[in-house]
């Protein structure tokens, strides 16, 4: 029994929610977004919540259950509050600046990194060390950042690189004498 495909998904106020085979389009006020559930799962809406359960008892429709509800959910905060995620950058001379749909990185290298911003997320630079990036959807949002961040990871030596806020970098001891 999967614990969290029990459990509705609320609609709060604002969002609207329509099923049509088993595409669920959920309408909220940052814009509109879609999801195809397999055919295991049967997804309906009633009483301003969206419910999810299995179409039988196969390990894939319980597996199916728990992440068509999830997915749901995510499309749900993606068109309330989106998602959003937060990298820094350390090391001399390091720093980002968004110009339009461009993204440039000074990252030591030779030459300037231009990263082109795909639709659908919004990369912000409030200071030149800090990358913001923001979109409805999840999966992009959290791509971008990792694609942004692939470009110098931070190293265990002195920690320069590209971290996502927060994060703990391992840092090793250096060479002895």
């Amino acid at each position: 029994m999967s614990r969290i495909g029990k459990r509705p998904v609320e609609l709060p106020s604002g969002v609207s929610a329509s099923v049509s085979g088993q595409t669920v389009e959920i309408k909220g006020p940052k814009g509109a977004r879609s999801f195809t559930a397999t055919d295991d799962v049967t997804v309906t809406v009633e009483d301003n919540a969206v419910s999810v359960t299995p179409r039988g008892k196969s390990k894939r429709a319980r597996q199916q259950w728990g992440m068509s509800r999830t997915m749901v959910q995510n499309l749900v905060t993606g068109v309330t509050d989106g998602f959003k995620k937060e990298l820094e950058i350390q090391g001399v001379g390091y720093r980002a600046n968004a110009q339009g749909n461009v993204l440039k990185l000074s990252l030591g290298y030779s030459h300037d990194v231009d990263f082109e911003i795909p639709a659908g997320v919004t990369v912000t630079t409030p200071k030149n060390t800090e990358v913001v990036i923001e979109g409805t959807d999840q999966q992009l949002v959290g791509q971008v950042a990792a694609n942004i961040r692939e470009w110098r990871a931070p190293e265990p030596y002195k920690g320069k690189g590209i971290r996502y806020k927060g994060e703990y970098i391992f840092r090793k001891e250096g060479k002895k004498k």
